[in-house]
């Protein structure tokens, strides 16, 4: 069981680091979709960039990266807590994949994915609850908000969505919003942000997952407002001078 666990655990950061948007974009416009948009490895900024039609695929893709495996894991009979390791497996692969540099999306839909198997219904809820945001254009509130209740609602509701292991599952689902957190405050500055004070980048990013509060200039960047900010370097000491040993 020992290696079947650490097999799943490799192959489900393996499957969740495939790029699939990145793949997409390059395949269908030559682009790097890093550069355009909001800068995401993701279905919705597909949809931004390339195309609706296009972020359908990669929205099952993503899905799909985060189910398999844990469905593999329940399978073969692994624990709840070794279930949970490989859902986050999955989504740290697809959020640091090591195609690109250990530099990839938000892990979304693969979260979703891996909720989905673990609390059926609660992953539904989290679904709904998400996208009521989505009319007003303030979908990465509802995912914020969402995350922030997966561990509230499968540790005090756990009954309403048939959770039977309440503190493994509420746990993961901690882990889950810290992996998100955590991705969403290691992303450098990009260009676009570059005169934004850092309270309100942090506040932007809890909330809205970007640096800015205009959601429009946000998606709509160009490739040099999407590029890390470059700090000046300091200029070099010149021999002989006072400053200089």
């Amino acid at each position: 069981m020992v290696i079947q666990f650490i097999l799943l655990l490799l192959g489900a950061y393996l499957l969740g680091s495939v790029p699939t948007a990145y793949l997409v974009a390059r395949w269908t416009r030559g682009i790097d979709i890093r550069q355009y948009g909001s800068g995401n490895i993701g279905a919705s900024n597909v949809s931004a960039v390339v195309s609706k039609r296009w972020s359908i695929p990669v929205t099952i893709f993503d899905l799909i990266k985060g189910m398999v495996m844990v469905l593999v894991a329940q399978w073969l009979g692994l624990n709840i807590y070794q279930q949970i390791a490989i859902g986050l497996a999955a989504i740290i692969g697809h959020n640091w994949t090591v195609f690109l540099g250990f530099n990839g999306g938000r892990g979304i839909f693969t979260t979703l994915g891996v909720i989905l198997v673990l609390s059926p219904k609660l992953g539904v809820a989290a679904l709904v609850l998400s996208y009521l945001f989505a009319p007003f254009h303030q979908l990465s509130l509802g995912v914020t908000l969402t995350l922030i209740s997966l561990p509230i609602a499968s540790w005090f509701l756990s009954q309403l969505f048939g959770i039977e292991e309440r503190l493994p599952i509420a746990l993961g689902y901690l882990a889950i919003l810290l992996i998100a957190m955590l991705r969403r405050f290691t992303i450098p500055r990009t260009a676009i942000s570059a005169s934004v004070p850092t309270g309100e980048l942090i506040i932007n990013r809890l909330l809205f997952d970007r640096d800015i509060r205009d959601r429009k200039a946000w998606i709509s960047r160009s490739p040099a407002d999407a590029s890390p900010l470059q700090h000046p370097a300091k200029p070099e000491k010149k021999p002989g001078s006072k400053t200089s040993r």
